[in-house]
């Protein structure tokens, strides 16, 4: 099964988002090391660092950050959770755009070893906008759990700001275990993904292990509802339930093995992926679930960090023009 879905992903990858390319690539070079993964992660610098010139360097035109932030909810979508979504930023519109742009662009180039265009300017905006409301407001959680610990970590990570502490006392709040049994499917899901991602950005996304001490609150209730999880997630939450575990040095613990046999049955040996709920098997919005599931099958015994473009013979006489490589 691991072997099918590399396979496909592998054979489809040029025909596949630069975003999403770089998705797969990333994950691959931290399993592997491989140095062959490090130019899809190339394509997708090349990307972000272009947006990074567009967002960063016009930060101080007139009204701009207000038109990049419509623009952003505007295209949320219509969907019930983008409804949601609209309405829980309406108070602090500009909030998607310091987030889900700045520091979404920002921390991918850090992530690979540089600071792209225009960084001073960006940091500056960065450290001065109010994040912390936004971060902490409860229908924000309650609709992007898992997206709002990325943006704590991603802020941590490039020093713009430490939000760990209010968001997990604010995430907690919002979803005490207590009243678990009052959450529906769609809520459960949210909150369960939320976990995932605490336990995922503290790995800075598969390039080292977690404390398992640190996490014990997140991994207890993993093994504690189980069954529920099995029942109501999703693939992609199932997969990332076993990774956390992964990530805590305990591959030999129980909720490993049965995530790891809900993903092998969820697999169609026909289009050799593991499809949509809806049984849609398309390569591009199903790469998360299936790469989620490869590194689940398929464990390494050391995690890489990187890739670092700069440094690897692969990439470092094709970057950019406008990153530069961050001092040791």
């Amino acid at each position: 099964m691991y072997q099918g879905i590399k396979n496909n992903l592998e054979e489809h990858l040029f025909e596949l988002p630069p975003r999403v390319q770089g998705h797969y690539g990333i994950r691959q070079y931290r399993m592997t090391g491989d140095s062959k993964y490090a130019n899809a992660a190339l394509v997708d610098l090349f990307v972000v660092t272009e947006a990074q010139a567009f967002y960063a360097c016009n930060l101080d035109k007139p009204d701009f950050i207000e038109d990049q932030a419509e623009q952003a909810i505007s295209v949320l979508g219509k969907g019930p959770r983008a409804k949601a979504r609209k309405k829980a930023l309406q108070p602090f519109p500009e909030f998607i755009f310091y987030t889900d742009v700045l520091l979404r662009y920002s921390s991918r180039i850090n992530e690979f070893g540089f600071n792209g265009p225009c960084h001073d300017k960006l940091i500056a905006a960065l450290k001065k906008a109010d994040l912390k409301t936004g971060l902490t407001d409860k229908a924000m959680i309650e609709t992007w759990a898992a997206q709002l610990v990325n943006y704590v970590y991603w802020a941590k990570q490039i020093g713009v700001g430490d939000y760990l502490a209010d968001y997990k006392k604010a995430f907690i709040e919002v979803y005490p275990d207590s009243k678990d049994a009052k959450l529906n499917k769609k809520q459960y899901r949210n909150k369960l993904y939320g976990m995932t991602h605490f336990i995922f950005a503290a790995s800075e996304y598969y390039q080292h292990n977690v404390d398992a001490k640190e996490f014990a609150w997140i991994l207890d209730h993993f093994e504690n509802n189980i069954d529920r999880i099995l029942k109501d997630a999703t693939d992609d939450i199932i997969a990332e339930v076993g990774i956390s575990f992964l990530l805590a040095g305990m591959p030999n613990h129980p909720v490993v093995e049965k995530t790891q046999q809900h993903m092998i049955n969820a697999f169609d040996t026909k289009e050799q992926i593991i499809p949509s709920p809806r049984g849609n098997p398309d390569l591009v919005i199903g790469e998360h679930r299936n790469v989620l599931a490869m590194m689940l099958l398929d464990w390494p015994e050391t995690l890489h960090k990187g890739p670092y473009l700069s440094e690897l013979k692969a990439t470092k006489k094709y970057l950019p023009k406008q990153v530069t490589p961050l001092k040791k």
